[in-house]
């Protein structure tokens, strides 16, 4: 397993462009690889842990795939396998996004449960209740999701879950409603930017959704969809993170290629730590000129804070002025960085699901581990700051969900290498 060696302290100066938004290319490329009647070229995807997997399994069912310098191609077919194995499947939880589209163009899926991060608890009930809605029949045997229909009928139903909506429901859902027969009416859907971005690719294959960005999705089913060439939005939490990297190291960036919409509330708190944002088109210049202010945040469905930043953020807060609560309404046991944290000289104390964060004048570097994507990179964002070496392993959590971080950290001042052990 390889390890990020990390001698901090250097505030970082230069430009970091955002790479393709991972959780928004995981489900086109399901939905251009199962239910496209011809072939599509998608751009912008990153080179990723994840995207590679998501290949795999989508080879697995017959899928022609191919990657090359940002774009994807996806061969169609009209017969595909209809199993997604375990061995696949548990290495990522968005393998579970075959579900919906199989079901949805031949009649029948049989998908392992998924994997992933070891965070907490993250059931797919949302997932199944849909596929029943649509008048599926779903049961669980030996380790697999099995699902059968003849032809799914359009129906109205909710995704509301335990703590809010959730987009790998929706996402799957939605999959499966556009060729459904009849119109589908889903409330309290995910209304994040990838949903948006998913539903503007299948529109553009021909499908009929309205109420994209809202809780209210609208689909009039339609009898096939045809391939398409599309170009993926960037990454929201990307961005979002260098954006942090840049607050963390009190340097003077600018993050490239970010869309300022999709981080209105990641934005908004880093304006009241006193971080200073300057826009220009889709161009973000962060400087610190004064010292970080505590801050305290509450994770939030979009467009709420974002709990895929929440880490990022702590790691803020552990070198700002005072003391700021930080919760955690989404993933409860999402607080796995912190001990890691606490081994780097950060003071922080939890109370249930929130993390009370006491600013240190600094942090010092030390051996840490990664345990999840999020928890990963709060550690890198720590180590660019502290004083001394910081040793990250296990970073092919971080792998999956940031493409070549090193280099483009490197590229922006950091003193930061890859190791193989």
């Amino acid at each position: 397993m390889d390890r990020f060696v990390i001698n901090g302290g250097i505030p970082l100066e230069g430009v970091l462009e955002v790479s393709g938004s991972k959780n928004a290319a995981l489900p086109v490329a399901v939905a251009a690889g199962i239910l496209g009647t011809t072939d599509s070229r998608i751009h912008g995807v990153p080179d990723l842990k994840d995207i590679e997997t998501l290949c795999g399994v989508l080879e697995h069912l017959g899928v022609r795939t191919s990657y090359h310098d940002g774009s994807l191609s996806i061969g169609a077919s009209d017969s595909l396998g209809i199993e997604a194995p375990y061995d696949l499947v548990r290495k990522m939880r968005a393998s579970i996004y075959v579900l919906g589209p199989l079901l949805a163009r031949f009649g029948q899926a049989r998908v392992s449960f998924p994997g992933g991060c070891a965070f907490g608890p993250r059931p797919v009930d949302l997932h199944l209740r849909g596929m029943e809605a649509l008048g599926a029949t779903v049961r669980v045997e030996h380790g697999f999701i099995i699902a059968e229909a003849g032809r799914l009928r359009g129906a109205e139903m909710s995704l509301m879950g335990p703590h809010g909506t959730s987009v790998g429901a929706t996402a799957n859902v939605l999959m499966a409603a556009v060729l459904a027969e009849g119109t589908s009416t889903i409330h309290d859907a995910a209304a994040e930017p990838e949903i948006v971005d998913l539903a503007d690719f299948l529109n553009a294959m021909g499908a009929r959704i309205t109420g994209a960005g809202t809780n209210t999705l609208v689909v009039e089913g339609v009898p096939s969809l045809k391939g398409v060439e599309y170009t993926i939005i960037p990454d929201r939490i990307e961005a979002g993170t260098f954006l942090l990297a840049g607050a963390i190291t009190r340097g003077d960036i600018r993050v490239r290629g970010a869309r300022r919409q999709h981080l209105s509330s990641v934005l908004g708190k880093l304006t009241e730590a006193d971080v200073w944002l300057d826009w220009d088109g889709k161009d973000c210049r962060v400087t610190v000129p004064n010292g970080i202010r505590s801050v305290d945040v509450s994770t939030e469905t979009y467009p709420g804070f974002p709990t895929d930043m929440q880490a990022q953020f702590m790691g803020l807060m552990c070198l700002a002025q005072g003391t700021s609560r930080i919760t955690e309404n989404i993933y409860i046991e999402r607080f796995m960085h912190v001990p890691e944290l606490q081994r780097m000289g950060a003071q922080i104390a939890l109370d249930d699901n929130a993390a009370l964060v006491s600013g240190v004048r600094s942090l010092s570097g030390a051996p840490v581990m990664a345990s999840d994507l999020r928890a990963g990179v709060v550690l890198v964002l720590a180590a660019l700051a502290a004083q001394g070496e910081t040793v990250v392993s296990r970073v092919y959590h971080i792998d999956r969900g940031y493409e070549r971080i090193e280099h483009k950290l490197s590229s922006v001042g950091a003193d930061i290498r890859r190791v193989a052990d």
